[in-house]
C-alpha cells in the first residue's frame, strides 16, 4: 500500500521523511489543536502563517515532499507579498523567473503586448514563474526556520487520512501509516487535500460547477533559447500544434509549453513521447534542441463546494475550489485563502475574537473563488469557442485587436490573477471617498516604497493603525488586541501619496492582519477606530 502511494507521488524533494510519532503509541486519540491535512503551497502557508502566529499546528500529508512537474508554475505579485511575509518571498523571486510582458499572437501575427506591472515603486514583480516543487521547497524551508524560532510547527510525512468524523467541538481522524493506523483529534481541521479532497468525498460534500469539454497538454522541455522571458499565447498558431498554444520560460532551463488538442482524444495516444515531440518540434522549428522534462493533460474545471466552513472543518485551496489553469488562479487564490484564514484562526483560537469571525472566512473567500471561476469562465469560453457562431465572434475581436486598442479589452486568453478586493465584506468599516479608490475598505494594501524599504513588510502581519501625514497615537488598544501603529510622511514619495491620499491632505488606515484596508479616515478618532476594530473582529 505504501509503496503505490510512493509510486504514485515521486518526489522532486523529501522534505519530511516519514517517523513515527509518540501519538502512535497513545492509549487513546491525542487531541491537537490544529490540524492541516495536506503539506501543498497551501497547507503550508497555513501551517506556517499558524505556527508564526505562536498556534500550535500539526500537518499530516501523505507523502514525504514536493512532487515532480511544474504544475502551478505562475505566481502572483500578492503571493509574493503574502511569501514574504511568511519568510520565503525573497527565496522564491531570486530562484523564480521575473516576468510583467506578455505577447498575443493569432496565428503567425502579432496582435498586441501588455505590461502587468508598467508603473514602479513595488517591492515585487508583476509575476514569477517558479516550478511548484521549488515552490513548496521554499514555504517549507520558512517552515523549518520558524520551528528553530520556536513556532509550535509539526510535519508528518506519509501520514494518510483514512477517515475523518465531527463529534460536538472536535473532529476524531483516522490516519494510515507503514506503522499501522492510529487515532487523532483536534479542536479544528484545515483541508487543503487538493481537488479530488478525499476528505471531502468522506463528509460527503458536494463540489458543484462545470467541466469544459476540452484538453490541454503540458510539455515541459529542457533547452537552451533566446525567446524573450514573457508570456506567449496563440490563438489557432500557425505551427498548428494545437488550437490555441503557450509559451512560458522557467528557472533552469525549463520552457513551459501547453497545447488545446480538443474534447475527442485518446489520451495515451497523445502522451506518447513521439506524439509530443512531433507537436514541440513544429511550434520550435527543426533546429532547436530539446528534452522532454515533464508531460501530463488536463481538462478545464470550474467548481466549488457551496461552504467552505463546515463547523470545526475548514476547507482551503483546491478542495474548496478548482479553476482553470489559464490566468494562474489556482495556487495564487490558494494562497489567498490560508492568508485570510490563518489570522481568523488564530484569534478565535486564543480567544480574542468570536467563533463566528471563521463565517467571514467562507463568506470573502466563497466571494473570491466565484470571481475566479467567472474570470476563468469567460477565459474558458473565449479560447475554447463550441459554436461556429462563437467561433466567429472570437476570430472577428482577434482581427479587430490587432490594429484597434478597443478590442484588446474583449480578448481573453486568460485574465491573469489579481488579489481579490473583498468589497462588501461585513468586516468592512468607515470609507472616506476622498480617499484612493485602491486602497479602499475591503482591499489589499498596494505596496509602496518607504524610507529605504517597503511598505507591506512595515505593516507585517498584524492589527495596524497607519497614518500617512496624520496625527495618532504612539499606542492604542481594544477589544483585546494592542495596535501596531505607523506614522509615514507623503511628502516626496508619489506612489505614497498616489496610493493612500489621493485627494486628500491627511489619511488613518486601519490595516488587518492580512494587509487588507479594514477602515479608513482623513484624521484619527478613537471611538471610530475602537468600532471599526470590533467590526473587523465580527463583534459587531
Amino acid at each position: 500500500m505504501e509503496n503505490l502511494v510512493a509510486e504514485r507521488y515521486p518526489l522532486a524533494f523529501r522534505l519530511y521523511p516519514y517517523a513515527k510519532s509518540p501519538d502512535q503509541d497513545a492509549d487513546t486519540p491525542i487531541r491537537h489543536k490544529v490540524i492541516v491535512v495536506g503539506a501543498g503551497p497551501i497547507g503550508l502557508a497555513t501551517a506556517l502563517d499558524l505556527g508564526r502566529r505562536g498556534i500550535p499546528v500539526l500537518l499530516l500529508d501523505d507523502t514525504e515532499g514536493a512532487g515532480l512537474g511544474s504544475r502551478a508554475i505562475c505566481f502572483a505579485k500578492r503571493t509574493l507579498e503574502i511569501c514574504d511575509r511568511l519568510g520565503a518571498g525573497e527565496a522564491m523571486v531570486e530562484k523564480g523567473v521575473q516576468w510583467n510582458v506578455g505577447k498575443v499572437f493569432h496565428d503567425d501575427r502579432l496582435l498586441y503586448e501588455f505590461n502587468l506591472l508598467p508603473e514602479g515603486g513595488h517591492g515585487f514583480p508583476a509575476f514569477i514563474n517558479l516550478q511548484q516543487p521549488w515552490f513548496e521547497r521554499f514555504l517549507h524551508d520558512a517552515l523549518v526556520k520558524a520551528q528553530a524560532a520556536g513556532a509550535p510547527i509539526e510535519v508528518r510525512g506519509r501520514n494518510r487520512v483514512d477517515a475523518v468524523c465531527r463529534r460536538d467541538g472536535h473532529v476524531e481522524l483516522e490516519v494510515m501509516t507503514p506503522d499501522g493506523p492510529y487515532n487523532l483529534e483536534a479542536d479544528w481541521l484545515v483541508v487543503c487535500d487538493g481537488a479530488r479532497s478525499p476528505i471531502r468525498g468522506m463528509l460527503g460534500l458536494g463540489f458543484d460547477g462545470r467541466v469544459f469539454e476540452d484538453n490541454f497538454l503540458i510539455a515541459d522541455v529542457k533547452m537552451k533559447a533566446d525567446f524573450p522571458t514573457e508570456r506567449w499565447f496563440w490563438f489557432e498558431p500557425h505551427f498548428k500544434s494545437g488550437d490555441s498554444a503557450l509559451l512560458h520560460k522557467q528557472p533552469d532551463d525549463i520552457w513551459r509549453i501547453d497545447f488545446q488538442l480538443g474534447w475527442n482524444i485518446d489520451r495515451a495516444k497523445e502522451l506518447e513521447p513521439d506524439n509530443i515531440r512531433a507537436r514541440v518540434s513544429a511550434m520550435l522549428g527543426p533546429d532547436v534542441e530539446y528534452e522532454l522534462d515533464w508531460c501530463s493533460i488536463y481538462t478545464f474545471q470550474c467548481r466549488r463546494m457551496e461552504k467552505f466552513r463546515h463547523g470545526p472543518v475548514i476547507f482551503a485551496g483546491d478542495s474548496a475550489h478548482q479553476v482553470s489553469p489559464f490566468g494562474a488562479r489556482g495556487a495564487n487564490s490558494g494562497v489567498q485563502d490560508a492568508d485570510n484564514l490563518a489570522w481568523k484562526l488564530a484569534l478565535v483560537v486564543q480567544g480574542v475574537a468570536p467563533d463566528s469571525l471563521l463565517d467571514s472566512y467562507d463568506l470573502e473567500r466563497v466571494y473570491g473563488a466565484d470571481e475566479n471561476i467567472a474570470n476563468s469562465t469567460r477565459a474558458t469560453d473565449f479560447i475554447t469557442p463550441k459554436s461556429p457562431m462563437s467561433k466567429l465572434f472570437r476570430n472577428s475581436v482577434l482581427s479587430l485587436a490587432e490594429k484597434l486598442p478597443f478590442a484588446r479589452a474583449l480578448v481573453n486568453s486568460g485574465r491573469l490573477s489579481l488579489p481579490c478586493t473583498y468589497d462588501g465584506s461585513s468586516l468592512n468599516g468607515p470609507d472616506d471617498k476622498d480617499l484612493p479608490v485602491l486602497a479602499r475598505p475591503g482591499s489589499p494594501c498596494p505596496d509602496a516604497p518607504v524610507d529605504g524599504g517597503w511598505l507591506l513588510r512595515r505593516l507585517g502581519g498584524e492589527f495596524t493603525l497607519l497614518a500617512i501625514d496624520a496625527e495618532i497615537p504612539e499606542t492604542f488598544s481594544a477589544h483585546g488586541i494592542a495596535l501596531k501603529t505607523l506614522s509615514l510622511s507623503a511628502d516626496e514619495n508619489r506612489p505614497l501619496a498616489e496610493r493612500y491620499l489621493g485627494k486628500a491632505a491627511t489619511a488613518v488606515y486601519l490595516i488587518r492582519p492580512d494587509q487588507h484596508v479594514a477602515a479608513r479616515w482623513q484624521a484619527f478618532d478613537a471611538a471610530a477606530t475602537a468600532d471599526a476594530l470590533a467590526r473587523a473582529l465580527a463583534k459587531e
